[in-house]
């Protein structure tokens, strides 16, 4: 661990966000183009309208893929919280960065990401950009592992992996915690809507930084549970079937908020010079908390916590108008660790390491070439109980792997070998046709997973 690393626990644990983060990188005189990374939590594979969703109402987020580059084989890094959004913010597979499940939801539980990874928003820090976390966090409940002592300048949000979005107190079980922090000071809001206090927080940090570079990481608890809609949008899909009725409001009170924070961004005039990144962090949730569901997986099998396509294969798109081309959509294979490098390479802003395996999108974006994978990997849980899977080419191999596309009936399977080009709903198991190829991948696994764990 480095010197910036221990120093920086020594500070969080006696209570010093602020300082630690200011010391941790001097400021520089950054030029490049701002960033904002929008997390969507708990959004379907085809849950947009720009990714075919009929019953959906998303305009600023089609208007969004009209003006960028839209993703139709983007992996989320797990298909679960915490390891999706380790995945994200180091560019590193969740395994190898410390995060191989979900992250503490209590105060002081030892789970989350190490103080020891590099962050995006460190790596823009270092750059001398501004940098902000709103919204959700999840990987870590402790001073050394928060927001604050993880590169960004400044934290709102809950730290958690969810909250009632009125009294922002933890939903998932007893006793009822209150989880809503400003830098890591608890503070309290009690009946506003937490989409809108994120809307609320990130304006005022833009509006603070316009004339200087800043990197954002916008992380909405939305449409994870519980499905929370103004009433407005509860009355629009009134005649939908339950619960995609409940989904669809929150779906669409999500899109409202991030077209409110796009409208801040033209409000200060600066679309032109900010890069838009959103992704879901995994696929739709099929637990009772959701209703058993709601969210849809479309043609793809599986949901949230399954290594089928519907847990991991996501609504992703990029946004720089005039810089990156507009309104195209691109199909080759693409993965959330590939976010930092790529936002590395059109920002002219260095990593701060290069032990990375993502890889930059760039060419891929602008000219359309061939994917820069060969390979991709994929673990949840550690080495004795793992769920994982392997893609090469059009063969992706699934161990220990769960069917959760029904909730009630989560459907355990030891192995499976899918065809994603000729079979892309995964319904068939070609594992007796092609035994060498289960070799090959186990082979490709089993030497991954010895390295990475």
């Amino acid at each position: 661990m480095n010197s910036k690393h221990i120093l920086c626990q020594w500070l969080a644990a006696s209570g010093y966000f602020l300082l630690c983060a200011s010391w941790a990188y001097p400021a520089q005189l950054a030029s490049g183009p701002n960033v904002i990374v929008i997390l969507a939590d708990d959004l379907g594979s085809v849950d947009l309208g720009c990714y075919g969703a009929l019953d959906m109402h998303t305009p600023h987020l089609d208007s969004l893929a009209e003006r960028g580059v839209r993703l139709t084989q983007f992996y989320s890094a797990a298909p679960v919280c915490s390891p999706s959004r380790a995945g994200l913010l180091t560019g590193r597979y969740p395994v190898r960065c410390g995060v191989p499940s979900n992250a503490g939801s209590q105060r002081g539980d030892p789970a989350g990401l190490p103080p020891s990874e590099n962050t995006m928003a460190e790596m823009f820090k270092s750059a001398g950009y501004a940098t902000a976390h709103i919204g959700k966090w999840h990987l870590g409940y402790t001073p050394e592992k928060s927001p604050n002592s993880q590169g960004f300048d400044f934290s709102f949000g809950h730290m958690g992996g969810c909250i009632d979005n009125y009294s922002h107190f933890f939903y998932w079980a007893g006793p009822n915690i209150h989880d809503l922090h400003r830098n890591g000071q608890e503070v309290f809001h009690d009946g506003e809507y937490f989409p809108d206090l994120m809307v609320r927080e990130a304006s005022q940090f833009m509006d603070q930084h316009r004339d200087r570079p800043f990197f954002m990481y916008f992380a909405m608890n939305m449409p994870h549970y519980p499905y929370q809609g103004d009433a407005k949008w509860l009355e629009r899909f009134k005649n939908v079937p339950h619960p995609r009725n409940l989904y669809n409001a929150f779906v669409a009170a999500q899109d409202q908020r991030i077209g409110a924070l796009l409208a801040k961004v033209d409000a200060l005039g600066l679309r032109e010079r900010t890069i838009v990144v959103f992704q879901s962090d995994n696929g739709h949730s099929t637990e009772e908390r959701a209703h058993f569901g709601g969210g849809s997986s479309g043609p793809y099998r599986g949901a949230k916590f399954s290594m089928f396509e519907g847990g991991l294969r996501l609504p992703a798109i990029i946004s720089w108008p005039g810089k990156l081309p507009t309104g195209e959509s691109r199909a080759q294979i693409a993965h959330a660790c590939d976010w930092l490098p790529t936002l590395s390479a059109l920002c002219k802003v260095k990593t701060l390491s290069d032990d990375l395996d993502g890889l930059s999108l760039v060419e891929v974006l602008r000219e359309s070439a061939p994917s820069p994978h060969e390979t991709l990997h994929w673990q949840v849980g550690g080495a004795r109980n793992a769920q994982w899977a392997v893609r090469s080419g059009p063969w992706k191999l699934i161990g220990d792997c769960r069917d959760t596309t029904d909730g009630r009936k989560p459907i355990e399977i030891k192995n499976f070998l899918a065809n994603i080009e000729q079979d892309p709903s995964e319904r068939r198991d070609f594992a007796g046709e092609h035994p060498e190829t289960v070799q090959r991948l186990q082979s490709l696994h089993d030497q991954w997973a010895k390295q990475a764990n």
